[in-house]
């Protein structure tokens, strides 16, 4: 790495806000009640948030992810994850007695009622969202009628449907008002009296971050984006930073970060996705003072203050093992 002259030393400038949203706080907030109030294991269906460390420590403490309701032992207590899940899911989740807390985020639920007003109204719904994520399996499962998943202009272009004059879209949560942008214009170009909802429904964390990443692109010569490999919201700013022309890097652990990266560089910019939890910044910026950097700032910023109530939980006894 290039030394760093004291005239210019190397400084992180850290987003804000970054990290953690509500819903996340909630789901995760949900598991550690759970565990309290019903014991060990507590079973959850898929990862209750996209982040590795987060659910490392949960498996440490007697929380168990399973990919299907047929891994969980029937009558156990089951937590349905953050991104929300399917009609089917549920009425299996049932059929198997299970006790289910469910930790689906509130912004989520939301577009699940607006799809489902929409379909009920006789319209087609269009996906906007990438498919085989699981908010979007979860929320095609909750629309009776046909559901149409798009997540590009082109796959508009092609799009087939009944009735052009009886449309109606949603967006996946973890896509910002600029990752929907394009494929909404191209979505009222081809079909003019499709509807949807208003703009400010879409997610307020995914946007926040990206416009905190869009703010300081200008005084950074490097992005590092907290997050896991699978979470949507966490690429979205590692693409955003480097369709601003910045060397954009996502990173899960202190271990990935490269020292070569910095290289020339006199300020970094540090941010997290909406499932990365603060400590593990902090991780990171202890690997970023081990390579050579010298201060921290963090951006001026209005720092969140949403919160989801947590939902009710179960009062029947847990059944036996």
């Amino acid at each position: 790495m290039k030394s760093q002259t004291t005239k210019n030393p190397l400084t992180a400038v850290l987003a804000q806000p970054r990290g953690f949203c509500a819903g996340v706080d909630r789901a995760i907030e949900i598991v550690e009640k759970a565990r309290e109030v019903y014991g060990t294991p507590v079973y959850v269906l898929h990862e209750i948030v996209h982040n590795r460390h987060v659910l490392e420590d949960l498996s440490s403490r007697g929380v168990i992810f399973v990919d299907t309701l047929d891994e969980v032992p029937v009558g156990s207590v089951t937590i349905f994850s953050a991104h929300g899940v399917s009609e089917v899911t549920v009425a299996t989740a049932a059929d198997r007695d299970l006790l289910v807390i469910d930790a689906t985020c509130p912004l989520v639920t939301k577009v699940h009622l607006q799809a489902q007003l929409y379909a009920r109204d006789g319209r087609e719904v269009v996906l906007i969202g990438h498919r085989g994520h699981p908010e979007v399996e979860g929320t095609s499962g909750r629309i009776s009628g046909k559901v149409h998943v798009v997540g590009t202009v082109e796959e508009v272009e092609v799009l087939e449907v009944d009735d052009p004059d009886r449309l109606s879209y949603v967006t996946q949560t973890t896509l910002s008002v600029d990752d929907t942008r394009n494929v909404i214009d191209a979505l009222v170009t081809r079909f003019p009296s499709i509807v949807g909802p208003n703009v400010k429904d879409i997610c307020y964390a995914t946007q926040n971050r990206q416009n905190a990443v869009k703010e300081m692109t200008g005084e950074i010569d490097l992005l590092i984006v907290v997050g896991s490999k699978n979470s949507s919201n966490s690429n979205r700013l590692a693409e955003l930073g480097a369709r601003k022309g910045l060397p954009a890097y996502l990173v899960d652990d202190p271990a990935d970060v490269d020292a070569s990266w910095l290289a020339g560089k006199n300020s970094i910019g540090v941010t997290a996705g909406a499932s990365a939890p603060e400590s593990l910044v902090s991780k990171i910026l202890e690997r970023l003072s081990a390579l050579g950097v010298k201060t921290v700032r963090e951006m001026d910023g209005e720092p969140e203050n949403v919160v989801f109530h947590l939902p009710e939980f179960p009062s029947e006894a847990r059944p036996a093992e």
